[in-house]
């Protein structure tokens, strides 16, 4: 059996990509979605306005632990496809070590 390590580590790639976009996207929900009660209206004029703004809040608190809990499953991900493919690839390179020089014929000075 042969595994593809360039694929394995075409998905490692493509994973801290994604990382990287998670990060950005935990930014912005964390910093510039913040809406200032004052654009709800002012003073008394609007009355649902204060339960408008907490709710408001309420999302954005839940949006940012979805970000962060998607950002956990992906690091885990690709923390446990990083260490699949550094055991295949530990074992590759033990399979041609205990064959000896890996061109097909055996090693010199040994009979087939």
């Amino acid at each position: 059996m042969r595994v593809d390590l360039s694929a394995l580590d075409e998905v490692i790639r493509k994973l801290w990509r994604l990382l990287d976009d998670m990060d950005e996207a935990g930014t912005t929900s964390k910093y510039s979605t913040e809406i200032p009660m004052d654009a709800f209206g002012q003073s008394c004029f609007f009355t649902e306005a204060r339960d408008l703004h907490g709710a408001q809040g309420e999302m954005k608190a839940k949006i940012e632990q979805m970000i962060k809990k998607l950002h956990e499953l992906i690091d885990d991900f690709s923390t446990k496809t990083s260490k699949v493919r550094d055991k295949y690839n530990d074992e590759e390179h033990e399979i041609k070590r205990s064959v000896g020089d890996n061109s097909g014929s055996p090693a010199k000075g040994k009979l087939a």
